[in-house]
């Protein structure tokens, strides 16, 4: 068996100013951050329960400073974590005691832009939503859109393999990433995949997409892009239930309709959007509320959202509002993409999962759900891709309350659990990072688990590469409410 402790590394303690010395002469004074009250912020990511301060943080600009921080780590033996924009919702970007955080924000240019050939190559600093920007004028867009697109970056799309309102139809990141530039954990620099779709050889950029900063860290992305449609119409349909939504949800997909996109928000998530938004779209007496975008050729879209039309109003829609020019579609999924942020007005902190079921199991998990919020006392606002059934359910809190968070985490893994129990998986687009890696053995056997350790090992062998994370340790599941008391850091000066 491997030893799981190996990646846990804590370094003894060091002199750091020798260290911080070398970082100084690679990135320059201005881009080594040391102080501890300039180190706050970069002590969580999105999931901000969890914290801990990193020793130091430094921002390269470039590949070859990514490589030469990298094998100054590796030298010392220090652990280091790639962080982008610091959007994630899983902890993966959390940093260990005594680690060096290597941000890439930095990193933000976009290095070619090859229409011909549906090609783009970025930086990893480079935010989500420029790719189409850069390429929207010549017809094209980016398809992965995460909800945070407009602020989160291409390097942490490609660590969690992120997805979107748009992943039913046209897949997740990795389905958009042909060749990635590496540096590895021991600061050699390695070209994998390219400039075409298939190449010869081992999958090496499919198993880095997703691997959460643990194999090493993505400094140049071959994106693909794509053409932008003829024709695109959003319908939101409104119902009495979610449960009915989600029949209607089942209903178009047996029909052999593959929307580019279907989202479900329940009753509490639409009034927390029409408070903060105000959209002005969202009917605030609705169970649940269907968003469901149709693209493709003109003649396609308009016999599809015809019969999307009819299969809500089978399933008991009251309303159904079209939307073809891009102001009002725009309008319509302005509330969705504002789920997460219009949710922390509705308490002062809410816990965020990301669970997969099948769709035929929708209407279960969700009265299971209800149930549990039921038991443990808390409110849970339901925002979801409905069409690959990746829930996103959002518990409410309090965390100024003694064991709240305790509680809270406790009620977010039985949800996984029982996504589990329907033939689910544990995370859909946010990655398992610190947040989840106790419910791995949910999904996976000993055996399972040891021969991703493995892959592991061939290119983080010091265990030194976001360490701690994805995989289970012998501590307990609750570790993150455990967490929230900081531990300092390395006192520098």
């Amino acid at each position: 068996m491997l030893d799981q402790e190996k990646f846990q590394l804590q370094p003894p303690q060091m002199d750091w100013q020798p260290i911080i010395k070398e970082f100084i002469s690679i990135v320059g004074k201005d881009l080594v951050v040391q102080r501890r009250e300039e180190l706050i912020a970069y002590e969580c990511d999105g999931l901000t329960s969890y914290r801990q301060r990193p020793a130091v943080v430094v921002l390269p600009k470039t590949t070859q400073q990514v490589a030469a921080l990298v094998r100054v780590c590796d030298r010392y033996q220090i652990p280091f974590i790639a962080r982008g924009a610091g959007t994630g919702l899983s902890g993966g970007a959390l940093p260990t005691e005594n680690c060096v955080l290597i941000v890439t924000a930095l990193m933000k240019k976009i290095l070619k832009v090859d229409l011909e050939n549906q090609r783009v190559v970025v930086q990893p600093g480079v935010i989500n939503n420029w790719v189409t920007q850069a390429v929207s004028g010549a017809g094209f867009y980016y398809a992965p859109d995460p909800s945070s697109q407009i602020i989160c970056s291409i390097g942490g799309n490609i660590a969690e393999n992120s997805g979107g309102v748009h992943c039913l139809k046209y897949g997740v990141t990795t389905n958009h990433v042909l060749g990635l530039k590496l540096v590895l954990p021991d600061g050699s620099i390695v070209d994998v995949g390219g400039q075409v779709t298939e190449s010869p050889g081992y999958d090496l950029t499919g198993i880095f997409v997703g691997s959460e900063g643990t194999l090493g860290i993505a400094t140049e992305i071959t994106l693909r892009i794509l053409k932008t449609p003829e024709s695109i119409c959003v319908l939101l349909a409104d119902f009495g239930s979610i449960e009915a939504a989600g029949s209607a949800v089942s209903d178009i997909i047996s029909a052999g309709i593959i929307p580019g996109g279907m989202e479900i928000m329940d009753n509490l998530s639409i009034n927390a959007v029409e408070d903060v938004v105000a959209t002005g779209c969202y009917p605030r007496d609705a169970g649940a509320i269907l968003l469901v975008e149709i693209d493709g050729l003109e003649v396609e879209v308009a016999a599809n959202q015809q019969r999307v039309g009819e299969i809500c109003k089978h399933n008991g829609a009251r309303q159904i509002t079209r939307a073809t020019d891009p102001e009002t579609r725009l309008k319509l999924w302005k509330g969705r993409k504002a789920a997460f942020a219009a949710a922390g007005h509705m308490a002062p902190d809410y816990y965020v999962q990301d669970g997969v079921i099948p769709r035929t199991q929708m209407r279960f998990v969700l009265q299971e759900i209800e149930a549990l919020s039921i038991k443990y006392g808390y409110r849970i606002a339901n925002v979801f891709h409905a069409g690959d059934g990746n829930l996103h359910p959002l518990v409410l809190y309090d965390n100024s309350i003694p064991g709240a968070l305790e509680k809270v985490e406790e009620l977010g893994g039985e949800i996984l659990k029982l996504c589990v129990k329907v033939g689910g998986s544990i995370s859909g687009e946010h990655g398992v990072g610190a947040d989840k890696k106790c419910y791995m053995p949910e999904m996976f056997s000993a055996a399972d688990l040891e021969t991703m350790q493995f892959v592991r090992t061939v290119f983080n062998p010091q265990g030194l590469a976001n360490p701690g994370k994805i995989f289970p340790t012998p501590r307990t599941c609750g570790e993150g409410a455990k967490q929230t008391k900081q531990i300092p850091g390395a006192e520098l000066f």
